[in-house]
C-alpha cells in the first residue's frame, strides 16, 4: 500500500486547511489509518485515528478543531483542520496503522508529508 500526502500549505492563524491521502490499495481493507504529524524537532504525534468501523480519536491538542474522515469508495483518508494555530506548524503523515494493548503504532515508513505552516 502506497501513501501520498497533500494539502499543505501557509496559512493564518484562524485559517482552515484539508489534507488529502490517496491510498493506493483498497482502503476499505485497512482497518486503522491515522494521521501523524511531526514538529521541528520533534517527535512523530498521532493527531487522529479513523478505525474501518468508524470509531475515531483525536490527540486532546486537536480536539474540536481537526475531523478525520475516510473516503472508502475513492480510496483517500482526509483531515479538515479548522481554527488552525502556530502551534500545529508540522509535516502531516498518513499512515495505516495497528492497535497492539489499546495502543496505535505505524505500520509502514513515513512518506514525505505534507507540510502545513500556520503563521501570520
Amino acid at each position: 500500500v502506497q501513501l501520498v500526502e497533500s494539502g499543505g500549505g501557509l496559512v493564518q492563524p484562524g485559517g482552515s486547511l484539508r489534507l488529502s491521502c490517496a491510498v493506493s490499495g483498497n482502503m476499505f481493507d485497512l482497518t486503522y489509518m491515522g494521521w501523524y504529524r511531526q514538529a521541528p524537532g520533534k517527535q512523530h504525534e498521532l493527531v487522529a485515528a479513523n478505525t474501518a468501523s468508524g470509531i475515531i480519536s483525536y490527540a486532546d491538542s486537536v480536539k474540536g478543531r481537526f475531523t478525520i474522515s475516510r473516503d472508502n469508495a475513492n480510496n483517500t483518508l482526509y483531515l479538515q483542520m479548522n481554527n488552525l494555530k502556530p502551534e500545529d506548524t508540522a509535516v502531516y503523515f498518513c499512515m495505516e496503522m495497528r492497535r497492539i494493548n489499546s495502543e496505535y503504532q505505524p505500520l509502514q515508513s513515513w512518506g514525505q508529508g505534507t507540510r502545513v505552516t500556520v503563521s501570520s
